[in-house]
Protein backbone atom coordinates (compact mmCIF):
# COMPACT_ATOMS: atom_id res chain seq x y z
CA UNK A 1 0.00 0.00 0.00
CA UNK A 2 1.17 3.56 -0.66
CA UNK A 3 2.68 5.86 1.92
CA UNK A 4 1.36 9.35 2.65
CA UNK A 5 4.64 10.54 1.15
CA UNK A 6 4.28 8.77 -2.19
CA UNK A 7 3.34 10.70 -5.30
CA UNK A 8 -0.15 10.42 -6.80
CA UNK A 9 -1.56 11.41 -10.17
CA UNK A 10 -4.86 13.31 -10.11
CA UNK A 11 -5.73 13.55 -13.77
CA UNK A 12 -3.42 16.23 -15.14
CA UNK A 13 -2.06 17.10 -11.69
CA UNK A 14 1.01 15.31 -10.31
CA UNK A 15 0.89 15.55 -6.52
CA UNK A 16 4.21 14.97 -4.70
CA UNK A 17 2.52 13.46 -1.63
CA UNK A 18 -0.88 12.34 -0.41
CA UNK A 19 -1.30 14.88 2.39
CA UNK A 20 -3.77 17.37 0.92
CA UNK A 21 -4.98 20.67 2.34
CA UNK A 22 -8.77 20.67 2.68
CA UNK A 23 -10.81 23.77 1.85
CA UNK A 24 -10.95 26.19 4.79
CA UNK A 25 -12.96 29.42 4.81
CA UNK A 26 -10.75 32.10 6.40
CA UNK A 27 -12.48 35.42 5.48
CA UNK A 28 -9.35 37.36 4.47
CA UNK A 29 -10.67 38.77 1.18
CA UNK A 30 -12.16 42.27 0.87
CA UNK A 31 -15.77 43.23 1.47
CA UNK A 32 -16.17 42.98 -2.31
CA UNK A 33 -14.83 39.39 -2.18
CA UNK A 34 -11.50 40.23 -3.83
CA UNK A 35 -8.46 38.21 -2.69
CA UNK A 36 -5.81 40.15 -0.76
CA UNK A 37 -1.98 39.93 -0.72
CA UNK A 38 -1.96 38.24 2.68
CA UNK A 39 -3.73 35.28 1.08
CA UNK A 40 -0.71 34.69 -1.17
CA UNK A 41 1.50 34.40 1.93
CA UNK A 42 -0.92 32.04 3.64
CA UNK A 43 -1.27 29.61 0.75
CA UNK A 44 2.43 29.68 -0.21
CA UNK A 45 3.34 28.76 3.37
CA UNK A 46 1.30 25.57 2.89
CA UNK A 47 2.69 24.65 -0.53
CA UNK A 48 4.27 21.44 0.81
CA UNK A 49 0.79 19.89 0.68
CA UNK A 50 0.45 17.37 -2.11
CA UNK A 51 -2.51 19.47 -3.26
CA UNK A 52 -4.10 22.63 -1.85
CA UNK A 53 -7.86 22.84 -2.25
CA UNK A 54 -8.66 26.53 -1.87
CA UNK A 55 -11.18 27.97 0.52
CA UNK A 56 -14.73 27.94 -0.85
CA UNK A 57 -14.89 30.56 -3.62
CA UNK A 58 -18.21 31.82 -4.90
CA UNK A 59 -19.17 31.45 -8.55
CA UNK A 60 -21.56 34.42 -8.51
CA UNK A 61 -23.04 37.11 -6.31
CA UNK A 62 -26.16 34.94 -6.04
CA UNK A 63 -24.08 32.17 -4.50
CA UNK A 64 -22.08 34.31 -2.07
CA UNK A 65 -23.24 34.53 1.53
CA UNK A 66 -20.13 34.81 3.69
CA UNK A 67 -18.47 38.12 4.66
CA UNK A 68 -14.94 38.59 3.31
CA UNK A 69 -14.92 35.27 1.45
CA UNK A 70 -13.41 35.38 -2.08
CA UNK A 71 -15.17 35.08 -5.42
CA UNK A 72 -14.40 34.27 -9.04
CA UNK A 73 -17.05 36.16 -10.96
CA UNK A 74 -15.40 39.54 -11.62
CA UNK A 75 -12.27 40.53 -13.50
CA UNK A 76 -10.90 42.16 -10.34
CA UNK A 77 -11.30 38.92 -8.40
CA UNK A 78 -9.61 36.86 -11.11
CA UNK A 79 -6.66 39.26 -11.32
CA UNK A 80 -6.27 39.27 -7.54
CA UNK A 81 -6.09 35.47 -7.45
CA UNK A 82 -3.11 35.47 -9.82
CA UNK A 83 -0.49 36.48 -7.20
CA UNK A 84 -1.89 33.77 -4.90
CA UNK A 85 -1.50 30.94 -7.40
CA UNK A 86 1.87 32.32 -8.54
CA UNK A 87 3.13 32.30 -4.93
CA UNK A 88 2.01 28.69 -4.46
CA UNK A 89 3.67 27.60 -7.69
CA UNK A 90 6.90 29.45 -6.85
CA UNK A 91 6.97 27.55 -3.57
CA UNK A 92 6.58 24.25 -5.45
CA UNK A 93 2.89 23.67 -4.73
CA UNK A 94 -0.28 22.83 -6.60
CA UNK A 95 -3.65 24.48 -5.97
CA UNK A 96 -7.23 24.04 -7.20
CA UNK A 97 -10.13 26.43 -6.65
CA UNK A 98 -13.19 25.17 -4.82
CA UNK A 99 -16.30 26.44 -6.65
CA UNK A 100 -19.12 27.38 -4.27
CA UNK A 101 -22.80 28.30 -4.41
CA UNK A 102 -24.34 28.49 -0.94
CA UNK A 103 -27.97 28.28 -2.08
CA UNK A 104 -30.45 28.86 0.74
CA UNK A 105 -27.63 29.76 3.16
CA UNK A 106 -27.15 33.14 1.46
CA UNK A 107 -28.82 35.90 3.47
CA UNK A 108 -30.88 38.46 1.50
CA UNK A 109 -28.45 41.14 2.77
CA UNK A 110 -26.02 39.89 0.11
CA UNK A 111 -28.70 40.00 -2.61
CA UNK A 112 -30.11 43.51 -2.21
CA UNK A 113 -33.03 42.05 -0.28
CA UNK A 114 -33.93 39.32 -2.76
CA UNK A 115 -34.50 35.81 -1.40
CA UNK A 116 -31.82 33.15 -1.79
CA UNK A 117 -32.38 30.20 -4.12
CA UNK A 118 -32.49 26.48 -3.43
CA UNK A 119 -33.86 23.22 -4.80
CA UNK A 120 -37.18 23.97 -3.11
CA UNK A 121 -38.78 26.73 -1.08
CA UNK A 122 -37.25 25.98 2.33
CA UNK A 123 -35.54 27.83 5.16
CA UNK A 124 -32.18 26.81 6.61
CA UNK A 125 -31.99 26.49 10.40
CA UNK A 126 -29.99 28.74 12.68
CA UNK A 127 -28.21 31.86 11.50
CA UNK A 128 -26.47 33.34 8.48
CA UNK A 129 -23.22 35.30 8.71
CA UNK A 130 -23.58 38.86 7.39
CA UNK A 131 -21.53 42.05 7.51
CA UNK A 132 -23.83 43.13 10.35
CA UNK A 133 -23.27 39.94 12.34
CA UNK A 134 -25.41 36.83 12.58
CA UNK A 135 -29.01 37.02 11.38
CA UNK A 136 -31.69 34.33 11.13
CA UNK A 137 -31.77 32.56 7.79
CA UNK A 138 -34.68 33.55 5.58
CA UNK A 139 -36.89 31.53 3.24
CA UNK A 140 -35.40 30.53 -0.09
CA UNK A 141 -37.31 30.25 -3.33
CA UNK A 142 -37.06 27.27 -5.62
CA UNK A 143 -34.91 27.70 -8.71
CA UNK A 144 -37.03 27.73 -11.85
CA UNK A 145 -36.22 25.21 -14.56
CA UNK A 146 -35.44 28.12 -16.86
CA UNK A 147 -32.75 29.35 -14.43
CA UNK A 148 -30.77 26.11 -14.24
CA UNK A 149 -28.88 26.56 -17.55
CA UNK A 150 -27.71 29.96 -16.29
CA UNK A 151 -26.57 28.42 -13.01
CA UNK A 152 -24.55 25.81 -14.91
CA UNK A 153 -23.05 28.61 -17.02
CA UNK A 154 -21.95 30.34 -13.80
CA UNK A 155 -20.04 27.22 -12.76
CA UNK A 156 -18.42 26.96 -16.17
CA UNK A 157 -17.48 30.64 -16.21
CA UNK A 158 -15.94 30.36 -12.75
CA UNK A 159 -13.99 27.24 -13.75
CA UNK A 160 -12.57 28.98 -16.80
CA UNK A 161 -11.77 32.03 -14.68
CA UNK A 162 -9.94 29.79 -12.21
CA UNK A 163 -7.70 28.54 -14.98
CA UNK A 164 -7.06 32.12 -16.16
CA UNK A 165 -6.17 32.99 -12.56
CA UNK A 166 -3.54 30.23 -12.54
CA UNK A 167 -5.27 27.48 -10.61
CA UNK A 168 -4.27 23.95 -11.63
CA UNK A 169 -7.92 22.90 -11.66
CA UNK A 170 -11.16 23.18 -9.68
CA UNK A 171 -13.19 21.28 -7.14
CA UNK A 172 -16.99 21.55 -7.31
CA UNK A 173 -18.39 21.99 -3.81
CA UNK A 174 -21.35 19.58 -3.62
CA UNK A 175 -21.19 19.03 0.15
CA UNK A 176 -22.01 20.49 3.57
CA UNK A 177 -25.57 21.59 2.89
CA UNK A 178 -24.84 24.08 0.09
CA UNK A 179 -26.76 24.39 -3.17
CA UNK A 180 -25.86 21.16 -4.96
CA UNK A 181 -26.24 19.23 -1.70
CA UNK A 182 -29.67 20.85 -1.30
CA UNK A 183 -30.61 19.30 -4.66
CA UNK A 184 -29.09 15.91 -3.80
CA UNK A 185 -30.92 15.17 -0.56
CA UNK A 186 -34.62 14.50 -0.09
CA UNK A 187 -34.76 16.55 3.11
CA UNK A 188 -34.51 19.76 1.07
CA UNK A 189 -35.45 18.69 -2.47
CA UNK A 190 -39.23 18.45 -2.86
CA UNK A 191 -39.29 19.12 -6.60
CA UNK A 192 -41.63 17.25 -8.92
CA UNK A 193 -39.73 17.92 -12.13
CA UNK A 194 -36.64 16.35 -13.70
CA UNK A 195 -34.48 17.52 -10.76
CA UNK A 196 -36.56 16.03 -7.93
CA UNK A 197 -38.10 12.83 -6.66
CA UNK A 198 -36.12 9.69 -7.46
CA UNK A 199 -32.37 9.55 -6.92
CA UNK A 200 -31.66 9.66 -10.65
CA UNK A 201 -33.34 13.06 -10.78
CA UNK A 202 -31.81 14.47 -7.61
CA UNK A 203 -28.25 13.77 -8.83
CA UNK A 204 -29.01 15.37 -12.20
CA UNK A 205 -27.78 18.88 -11.31
CA UNK A 206 -24.54 17.48 -9.88
CA UNK A 207 -24.00 15.56 -13.10
CA UNK A 208 -24.84 18.45 -15.39
CA UNK A 209 -22.62 20.92 -13.53
CA UNK A 210 -19.71 18.46 -13.37
CA UNK A 211 -20.00 17.45 -17.03
CA UNK A 212 -20.17 21.08 -18.16
CA UNK A 213 -17.12 22.06 -16.09
CA UNK A 214 -15.22 18.98 -17.26
CA UNK A 215 -16.03 19.80 -20.88
CA UNK A 216 -14.83 23.39 -20.35
CA UNK A 217 -11.49 22.83 -18.58
CA UNK A 218 -10.96 19.07 -18.78
CA UNK A 219 -12.20 16.24 -16.61
CA UNK A 220 -8.55 15.72 -15.68
CA UNK A 221 -8.59 19.10 -13.88
CA UNK A 222 -12.02 18.70 -12.23
CA UNK A 223 -12.72 17.34 -8.75
CA UNK A 224 -15.85 17.13 -6.57
CA UNK A 225 -16.48 17.17 -2.82
CA UNK A 226 -19.38 15.24 -1.20
CA UNK A 227 -20.46 14.81 2.45
CA UNK A 228 -22.63 11.69 2.61
CA UNK A 229 -23.02 10.93 6.30
CA UNK A 230 -25.45 12.93 8.39
CA UNK A 231 -27.13 16.30 8.57
CA UNK A 232 -25.25 19.32 7.22
CA UNK A 233 -26.72 22.74 7.96
CA UNK A 234 -30.23 21.31 7.98
CA UNK A 235 -29.73 19.14 4.88
CA UNK A 236 -30.15 15.37 5.19
CA UNK A 237 -31.42 12.30 3.32
CA UNK A 238 -33.47 9.25 4.24
CA UNK A 239 -31.32 6.83 2.20
CA UNK A 240 -27.84 8.32 1.86
CA UNK A 241 -26.21 4.98 1.02
CA UNK A 242 -28.15 4.60 -2.23
CA UNK A 243 -28.02 8.32 -3.05
CA UNK A 244 -24.30 8.85 -2.68
CA UNK A 245 -23.32 5.55 -4.26
CA UNK A 246 -25.30 6.64 -7.33
CA UNK A 247 -23.67 10.08 -7.24
CA UNK A 248 -20.19 8.54 -7.04
CA UNK A 249 -20.92 6.21 -9.96
CA UNK A 250 -22.12 9.18 -12.03
CA UNK A 251 -18.94 11.13 -11.27
CA UNK A 252 -16.84 8.08 -12.10
CA UNK A 253 -18.50 7.85 -15.51
CA UNK A 254 -17.65 11.52 -16.19
CA UNK A 255 -14.03 10.66 -15.41
CA UNK A 256 -13.18 13.44 -12.97
CA UNK A 257 -9.66 13.75 -11.59
CA UNK A 258 -10.55 12.99 -7.96
CA UNK A 259 -13.42 12.70 -5.50
CA UNK A 260 -13.06 14.04 -1.95
CA UNK A 261 -15.47 12.76 0.70
CA UNK A 262 -15.96 14.45 4.05
CA UNK A 263 -17.18 11.89 6.57
CA UNK A 264 -16.65 12.40 10.32
CA UNK A 265 -15.48 9.53 12.48
CA UNK A 266 -17.94 6.87 13.61
CA UNK A 267 -15.87 5.23 16.34
CA UNK A 268 -16.92 7.62 19.09
CA UNK A 269 -13.64 9.58 19.06
CA UNK A 270 -15.40 12.65 17.72
CA UNK A 271 -19.02 11.50 17.94
CA UNK A 272 -20.24 13.22 14.79
CA UNK A 273 -21.31 10.58 12.25
CA UNK A 274 -24.96 9.48 12.42
CA UNK A 275 -24.49 6.02 10.96
CA UNK A 276 -21.87 3.52 9.85
CA UNK A 277 -19.43 4.86 7.25
CA UNK A 278 -20.91 5.42 3.80
CA UNK A 279 -17.58 6.28 2.17
CA UNK A 280 -16.78 2.60 1.42
CA UNK A 281 -19.78 2.50 -0.92
CA UNK A 282 -18.48 5.56 -2.74
CA UNK A 283 -15.01 4.06 -2.85
CA UNK A 284 -16.46 1.01 -4.59
CA UNK A 285 -18.49 3.06 -7.06
CA UNK A 286 -15.81 5.64 -7.95
CA UNK A 287 -12.89 4.34 -10.00
CA UNK A 288 -10.57 7.34 -9.78
CA UNK A 289 -8.40 8.77 -6.96
CA UNK A 290 -10.42 8.79 -3.74
CA UNK A 291 -9.70 11.29 -0.96
CA UNK A 292 -11.07 11.11 2.59
CA UNK A 293 -11.41 14.07 4.95
CA UNK A 294 -12.32 14.85 8.56
CA UNK A 295 -10.53 14.41 11.86
CA UNK A 296 -7.48 12.53 10.57
CA UNK A 297 -4.02 12.57 12.12
CA UNK A 298 -0.84 11.14 10.65
CA UNK A 299 -1.26 7.59 11.96
CA UNK A 300 -4.95 7.29 11.18
CA UNK A 301 -4.39 8.77 7.73
CA UNK A 302 -1.72 6.19 6.93
CA UNK A 303 -4.02 3.45 8.22
CA UNK A 304 -6.74 4.58 5.80
CA UNK A 305 -4.25 4.18 2.94
CA UNK A 306 -2.95 0.85 4.29
CA UNK A 307 -6.49 -0.53 4.44
CA UNK A 308 -7.32 0.68 0.94
CA UNK A 309 -10.04 3.03 2.15
CA UNK A 310 -8.51 6.03 0.39
CA UNK A 311 -5.72 7.08 -1.97
CA UNK A 312 -5.03 10.36 -0.16
CA UNK A 313 -6.21 12.28 2.91
CA UNK A 314 -7.14 15.96 3.15
CA UNK A 315 -6.46 17.78 6.43
CA UNK A 316 -8.36 20.87 7.51
CA UNK A 317 -7.84 22.45 10.93
CA UNK A 318 -4.46 20.75 11.31
CA UNK A 319 -3.22 22.51 8.14
CA UNK A 320 -4.71 25.78 9.38
CA UNK A 321 -2.35 25.83 12.37
CA UNK A 322 0.53 23.81 10.90
CA UNK A 323 1.68 25.24 7.56
CA UNK A 324 4.46 22.63 7.42
CA UNK A 325 2.11 19.73 8.20
CA UNK A 326 3.77 17.12 5.93
CA UNK A 327 7.10 17.69 7.68
CA UNK A 328 5.46 17.45 11.10
CA UNK A 329 3.78 14.16 10.19
CA UNK A 330 7.03 12.77 8.76
CA UNK A 331 9.02 13.79 11.84
CA UNK A 332 6.23 12.84 14.29
CA UNK A 333 6.49 16.16 16.08
CA UNK A 334 3.64 17.78 18.05
CA UNK A 335 1.09 19.88 16.21
CA UNK A 336 0.26 23.52 16.88
CA UNK A 337 -3.23 24.06 18.29
CA UNK A 338 -5.42 26.37 16.22
CA UNK A 339 -6.95 29.54 17.65
CA UNK A 340 -10.66 29.44 16.83
CA UNK A 341 -11.08 33.14 17.60
CA UNK A 342 -8.99 33.95 14.50
CA UNK A 343 -10.62 31.53 12.04
CA UNK A 344 -12.65 34.27 10.33
CA UNK A 345 -10.89 37.45 11.40
CA UNK A 346 -9.38 39.77 8.81
CA UNK A 347 -5.82 40.18 10.07
CA UNK A 348 -2.53 38.24 10.06
CA UNK A 349 -2.95 36.86 13.59
CA UNK A 350 -3.81 33.17 13.47
CA UNK A 351 -3.34 33.22 9.71
CA UNK A 352 0.29 33.63 8.63
CA UNK A 353 2.02 33.55 12.01
CA UNK A 354 1.86 29.89 13.09
CA UNK A 355 5.40 28.56 13.74
CA UNK A 356 7.07 25.77 11.82
CA UNK A 357 8.15 22.53 13.49
CA UNK A 358 11.57 24.09 14.10
CA UNK A 359 9.89 26.70 16.30
CA UNK A 360 10.40 29.55 13.85
CA UNK A 361 7.62 31.69 12.47
CA UNK A 362 6.94 30.76 8.86
CA UNK A 363 8.67 32.97 6.34
CA UNK A 364 6.59 34.93 3.89
CA UNK A 365 7.44 33.27 0.55
CA UNK A 366 6.09 36.23 -1.44
CA UNK A 367 8.44 38.75 0.14
CA UNK A 368 10.56 40.55 -2.42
Amino acid sequence: MPSLFDTIKLGAIEAPNRIFMAPLTRARATREHVPTPIMAQYYAQRASAGLIISEATAISQQGMGWPFAPGLWTTQQVEAWKPVTEAVHRAGGRIVAQLWHMGRLVHPDFLDGAPPVSASATTAPAYAHTHQGKKPNEAARALNLTEIPGLIDDYVRAARSARVAGFDGVQIHAANGYLIDQFLRDGTNFREDAYGGVIENRIRLLGEVTKAVADAIGADRTGVRLSPNGERQGVNDTNPEALFAAAAALLSDIGIAFLEVREPGFDGTFGKAERAPIAPLLRQAFKGPFVLNSDYRGETAQSALDEGRADAISFGRTFLANPDLPDRIAQKVPLNADDQSTWYSQGPAGYIDYPSSSGRRMAHPTAG
